[in-house]
């Protein structure tokens, strides 16, 4: 009788450890997903500004000539 308890206590372990290890994908899985918009808007942001600084050394470089 013990070695039928201690097998379905394993059984019970490694499936807990499976699980777990579903989940913790699946996390990462989602984090991967929404990690591009935030980076890609991020970017769009950078453009931007970069963008408007180019314009402003544009202005004052035409004033200085």
């Amino acid at each position: 009788m013990p070695r039928g308890r201690s097998t379905f206590n394993k059984r019970q372990k490694e499936q807990a450890r499976q699980q777990k290890q579903r989940e913790k994908a699946e996390r990462r899985t989602q984090r991967k997903e929404e990690k591009p918009e935030v980076a890609v808007d991020e970017m769009d942001e950078l453009r931007k500004h970069a963008e408007a600084q180019a314009a402003l050394f544009r202005i004052g470089s035409d004033e200085q000539n």
